[in-house]
């Protein structure tokens, strides 16, 4: 008997595995196919849009200094480097300075306002203004009033790229838990003590969007500055480029310089969202994995 309990012991110790059902089967199954199919069905839907782009271009006859062949476009990108890559580091230098005066200022503006009610009173309806206002109509004015092309550039780019970084941290700094600020109170943390441990935190998430949302603004507000400016010469970028091609009916290089800017702008996205996603993976909701 005492063998029989034992055994009983031995068996009973042992968990045996729970089979998972069907339903949870199906979920796992389905996100596995969305997983695979977030990156396979943009693929194909691209190479689709390349072939259908060439074979009309073959079945029509079009001119290639109407609407060239893709494969023209890319052999014009790798002959053309040289000219395109110099344009593009001098677009990303407008646009890359652009972005960092904006976090900056957008950032330092946002703390000012939470810490004071007056501030954002008194100036935050410039803010909306600036936003509102097409720069296509305000750059002639910029560029005329700045004596240094680059820093006219800048100030164009910087106003596109500033309001989303400026209201998102001013809505995540206002939205801290009004329960814990009334905790931190009450233990007689300082208004700075507060700012740094509670307020900054809960405005990450909203700061991260902003500067999401700033990183493309910032390249287009780069492009159209260009383009008002019409710059010409070694310190040109891609819109110059543009326009030169339009000016000569080189499609092709248009379209390599235009697919340079759609690249830059996906590389910048893609790049901010990681950061995000590298800030906020360990503790916000938005970042961490969902279960199945």
């Amino acid at each position: 008997m005492s063998v029989a309990m034992t055994g009983d012991r031995g068996v009973s110790a042992q968990p045996e595995a729970i089979p998972l059902d069907a339903e949870e089967l199906k979920r796992a199954r389905a996100a596995k196919i969305e997983a695979v199919g977030r990156w396979v069905i943009p693929i194909f839907v691209l190479a689709a849009t390349v072939v259908l782009w060439d074979r009309v271009c073959v079945w029509k006859e079009v001119p290639h200094y109407i609407l060239p062949r893709p494969g023209l476009v890319f052999q014009t990108l790798l002959a053309d480097w040289s000219i395109l890559s110099i344009a593009l580091l001098n677009t990303l230098k407008i646009t890359f300075g652009a972005l960092f005066i904006a976090t900056a200022g957008g950032l330092g503006l946002a703390i000012l306002f939470t810490q004071s009610k007056w501030i954002e009173i008194s100036f935050f309806p410039y803010a909306v203004i600036l936003q509102v206002t097409p720069i296509i109509a305000i750059a002639p004015l910029i560029l005329i009033y700045v004596d240094s092309l680059t820093a006219g550039l800048l100030i164009c780019a910087w106003i596109v790229a500033f309001f989303p970084i400026l209201s998102n941290t001013t809505l995540g700094l206002n939205s801290a838990d009004h329960n814990l600020q009334n905790l931190f109170r009450l233990y007689g943390a300082s208004r700075w003590q507060t700012l740094r441990y509670l307020r900054l935190p809960s405005a990450m998430p909203y700061f991260l969007a902003g500067l999401k949302i700033a990183g493309g603004l910032s390249l287009i507000g780069a492009i159209v500055a260009e383009f008002v400016a019409g710059s010409a010469g070694s310190g040109s970028g891609l819109a110059n480029q543009i326009l030169e091609a339009s000016y000569r009916l080189n499609m092709p290089r248009m379209y390599a310089a235009l697919i340079l800017i759609s690249f830059t702008g996906i590389l910048i996205f893609l790049t901010m969202t990681l950061i995000s996603h590298l800030l906020l993976r360990k503790w916000h909701e938005s970042a961490l994995k969902r279960e199945v």
